[in-house]
């Protein structure tokens, strides 16, 4: 698997099947990049009203695993994340985007950085969000089809500008700065990956070193710090999620549509529930690479059940959770598994809520960090 991808996640058989329960947090594993939305997380003024009252043991653990996990990621640095071998895709940004798209899918991967070769630079990275804005260009000038197909990467913020959508910080770090670093910088800008960049001694220049993502270095916490098993406190506890305005989806919802909420909303996954809520699957962002591979725009009509139905076979559903889980187990789950959010189901498996990466990330870099 490259470097550059959170795990090509080959698609499910019956959306209905193949969900995890929520005992199975720390005994399953799955391949499958977000967003869910932001958490709420305590206020500095609640965090002071805690403090006023005699900490429990729990209390007092929990302190103690966040600020192990903290000194780590201040003590080791991005370079330490990367595997002892990898494959690194760099995309050059005179590529089609058509030809992008057959290179992620061939590879397995579902980003790459881009390189500038006019400029001998980093220029970005190139990642599902790119993909589902071209699908939103394609949808609202549908008689530019085949101007599409023409599409270089270098025109994706020309596409941006079109639709109207933000562009994302061409951020990178140094792989010799520490870890921490990398992380408070995913979190001011929302990146749920980060190129690392470095400058080549004998010519100068920039260099794309490697991408390392917020799954990667959230497994290379819970391999390495054993003060993750000090993390007791329940998921309810912690206020760790989004439970409100949560977007949904049904199997008849048709695809774009649900890009479109995506979109809208700034997420990258859409719960799909049945009549009851409860939880059926996940439509994932990545999923649109598979529906769109080869330029077929046709299969946006087409509902959900049916796309999630093209899944592999050996797709081995989603993961989930209850209000009840701790934290520890939860970066137990990271440990053994590829996974990406935690969809917060109760007994009868209604949709509560959905833990992102991103929500675990602040939570253990910036709840407490005052106290040191």
């Amino acid at each position: 698997m490259s470097d550059t991808a959170e795990g090509s996640r080959p698609p499910a058989p019956n959306p209905v099947k193949n969900i995890a329960t929520p005992t199975s947090i720390a005994r399953h594993g799955h391949e499958s990049s977000q967003i869910a939305q932001p958490s709420t997380f305590l206020s500095p003024a609640q965090n002071r009203a805690m403090q006023d009252k005699p900490l429990s043991t729990v209390d007092k653990d929990q302190q103690s695993g966040l600020k192990a996990i903290r000194d780590f990621l201040k003590i080791r640095t991005s370079y330490d994340v990367l595997p002892l071998s990898f494959r690194l895709i760099i995309l050059n940004t005179d590529l089609l985007v058509k030809k992008s798209l057959n290179i992620l899918l061939q590879n397995g991967i579902v980003s790459a950085p881009l390189w500038d070769s006019h400029t001998s630079s980093f220029a970005g990275l190139l990642t599902t969000s790119d993909y589902i804005n071209v699908v939103q260009y394609y949808w609202q000038n549908p008689d530019a089809l085949n101007q599409i197909d023409q599409f270089r990467l270098s025109s994706l913020r020309d596409i941006e500008k079109a639709i109207g959508v933000l562009p994302l910080e061409t951020l990178s770090v140094n792989p010799t700065r520490p870890l921490y670093e990398a992380c408070t910088q995913m979190l001011k800008t929302r990146a749920r990956r980060i190129p690392l960049v470095d400058i080549d001694d004998e010519t100068g220049r920039e260099m794309v070193v490697s991408v390392i993502t917020q799954y990667r270095i959230l497994k290379f916490i819970a391999v390495n710090v054993v003060e993750t098993e000090m993390l007791k406190k329940s998921v309810s506890e912690i206020n760790l999620g989004t439970y409100g305005n949560l977007q949904t989806a049904n199997v008849d919802t048709r695809v774009i549509d649900v890009i479109h909420l995506m979109v809208k909303y700034n997420i990258s996954s859409v719960p799909i529930v049945d009549e009851d809520n409860r939880v059926l699957n996940v439509f994932e962002a990545v999923d649109v690479i598979t529906i769109i591979k080869g330029g077929v725009y046709d299969d946006l009509t087409t509902n959900v059940g049916d796309a999630l139905g093209k899944r592999a076979e050996d797709f081995p559903g989603i993961y989930t959770c209850s209000e009840e889980d701790r934290l520890d187990s939860i970066f137990d789950t990271i440990r053994k598994s590829r996974v990406h959010r935690l969809v917060i189901i109760d007994e009868e498996n209604r949709l509560k809520g959905v833990i992102s990466l991103s929500d675990i990330l602040k939570y253990v870099l910036l709840h407490g960090a005052e106290d040191g």
